[in-house]
């Protein structure tokens, strides 16, 4: 993968799709690799005319890990300053999870490289219950090896998918396999799950000037649909859609609704 280091930090980045079609920024969730993306938003994207870079956060490899804190202020100036390495700004960009809070800290701070932005499991701040589970969290992937790896995995998919995504016993043996054989661990993990914890962002993004598409997924425990709907609040003009049946990983649970949804929105920019 090529990188580029706009903001001191080594990014690796990836393309796909007319290099002259509208272009797309995709802001991966923390401890998640930019490949993720590559199952079925990319050729969505793509297949729709854009032009599409993904890449991955500070933490995670073969991106720069350096040492930590993390503030999402961090990671904000560092997509901050690839848009502007790869000269492909202003840009539309989406995100999940943290990749959604890095977007519209984006779209607040540097709005002249933003069209719009997608928010898919966002949240403008953390309730106690999410605050000591993103703690509890990043403990977890610090510790890594200490850990027994099927009881890590199955703790993982509590949070990230659905009861119904986790009912099918196919789907769930297939992710079981995955997350056993590919155990999310290591101080980046840990210091990107810290940096969702950036305090209630509320009134600060009541500055948003840039269109913004809200997604929640109704079973997301990570980042709930209530907080998802909170967020659209305070952003002016936010559109806000919520997606039935699945969790917070809801764009892999059931990624044709999602895509059709982000598709839409992002052709109205």
């Amino acid at each position: 993968m090529p990188t580029t280091a706009g903001n001191g930090i080594e990014l690796a980045y990836e393309e796909h799709g007319d290099p002259g079609g509208p272009p797309v920024l995709l802001v991966s969730p923390a401890a998640s690799a930019s490949g993720l993306w590559t199952l079925h938003q990319v050729p969505a994207l793509v297949g729709a005319g854009h032009r599409v870079i993904t890449f991955d956060n500070r933490g995670t490899a073969p991106s720069s890990c350096p040492p930590g804190p993390y503030r999402l202020a961090d990671l904000v100036e560092d997509t901050a300053g690839l848009i502007r390495e790869l000269g492909c700004g202003p840009v539309a960009v989406a995100g999940a999870s943290l990749g959604a809070m890095v977007a519209q800290e984006l779209a607040l701070a540097h709005p002249e490289l933003v069209t719009g932005v997608a928010l898919l499991g966002t949240r403008a701040r953390a309730d106690f219950f999410r605050a000591k589970m993103t703690a509890a969290s990043a403990r977890r992937v610090r510790v890594g090896d200490a850990l027994d790896p099927e009881h890590a995995a199955v703790a993982l998919m509590c949070q990230l998918f659905s009861p119904r995504t986790l009912a099918d016993d196919q789907v769930a043996a297939d992710w079981l396999d995955v997350l056993t054989a590919f155990p999310i661990r290591g101080e980046g993990a840990a210091l990107q799950y810290e940096a969702t914890l950036a305090g209630d962002r509320r009134d600060a993004l009541a500055g948003v000037r840039r269109p913004a598409l809200v997604v929640a997924f109704s079973d997301d425990l990570l980042m709930p649909a209530f907080m998802g709907r909170e967020t659209a609040g305070v952003i002016p003009g936010a559109t806000y859609v919520e997606i039935p049946a699945c969790g917070h990983y809801g764009f892999l649970e059931r990624p044709s609704v999602v895509n059709r949804v982000l598709v839409d929105f992002l052709g109205r920019l």
